[in-house]
Parts: C-alpha cells; structure tokens; sequence
C-alpha cells in the first residue's frame, strides 16, 4: 500500500521512467489509467459508438503493456495516442465498417481532415496540402499542425500558445475549413 501511494505522487514522465526501468505492472497501470480520458476519447472519435470504444481501450491495455517492453520510447503520451490511432483505424478495417463515410462532422471534430492528413497522397496534392498551409493565418496553421501534427490536446495547445480554449477550437475548425477550400481551390475541384 505504502508502493502504491509513492507512485499516484509520480509525475506521467517519472511514472513512465519507472516502467521502462522496472518492470512493476503497478507502475503501467497507473500509468496507462492517468491516460485512459485520452484513449477512450480517441477511439470513441474513430470507432463511434461508446461500447467499441471501451472494448478497444481495454484491448490497448494488453496491447500497450506488451509494446512497452519493446520499442525504444521516447515520448509516452504521442507514442500512445499512434498506437490507439492505429488500433482504431486496424478494427476499422478488419469490420470494413464505412464509419468515415457516415460520421457526421459535429460527431468527429476531425471529419474529412483526418483523410486528407492519413492517406497517401500525390506529389500534386502534397504540393497543394503545404501551400495552403502556408496559406492560412498563423494562429490557425499553429493551432492545426499541433492538433493534427503532433497530436497535442486542445488543453495542450492552450498551454503551449496561451490562447484560450475557444480560440484554439475556432481556429482548428475555421483554419480546416479555410484549408479544405484553398486545397479544392488549388486542385481545380468542384
């Protein structure tokens, strides 16, 4: 009990040194139970309903825990968000569920931007993705490439820019918006 009480005072990064040092599974599950608002809301986004959603955050939890002992991680958190991203978009496929399809945008604060950033693309709409990134003002290019980027929470961006939470989510919804038209704009798409 004593153990226990030292590790909830630990911070996410001294809690992640302690799992890649030891191997205490009370350690990983503080750890990944400090992270569970994030995974769930993650793969309530890709999956759409609460019950897969759960299911998946507890499949992560076998699945991070395994993973951890493997790979060479140098930031927790990012490392988890590709991992359940990834996890999400592999169920996904494996149901060839068309969920992208019917998610409508006020459900997936992402909507067709996510497509955009997770398909290959070619050499014409690469070009086109940076010029008219380049395009937009700088708050919403700042606020998008944190967001979509390098995967950093709406409180995060708040913390990094000093906007506050309304801006930030203003500027990610116009600046995709503003982004999408200049890309069709760009390409020639009606």
């Amino acid at each position: 009990m004593k153990n226990r009480r030292k590790i909830t005072t630990l911070s996410n990064d001294e809690l992640f040194a302690l799992c890649q040092k030891e191997e205490q599974p009370v350690c990983f599950s503080e750890l990944y139970r400090r992270y569970i608002p994030m995974v769930y809301g993650l793969c309530l986004k890709y999956l759409g309903n609460e019950s897969d959603a759960q299911d998946a955050v507890m499949d992560l939890f076998e699945e991070v825990s395994q993973k951890i002992k493997r790979y060479d991680i140098q930031n927790f958190h990012t490392w988890l968000y590709s991992v359940a991203k990834n996890h999400c978009l592999l169920r996904l496929r494996k149901a060839k569920q068309s969920s992208f399809v019917n998610i409508d945008d006020t459900i997936m604060e992402n909507g067709d931007f996510f497509t955009l950033l997770d398909k290959e693309k070619s050499n014409e709409e690469e070009s086109a993705l940076i010029f008219c990134m380049n395009e937009l003002g700088e708050e919403q290019r700042k606020s998008i490439e944190y967001f979509y980027y390098e995967n950093k929470s709406y409180a995060d961006i708040v913390f990094i820019t000093g906007y506050t939470l309304e801006k930030v989510k203003s500027y990610i919804q116009n600046g995709k918006r503003n982004l999408k038209n200049c890309i069709r704009r760009v390409l020639k798409i009606e």
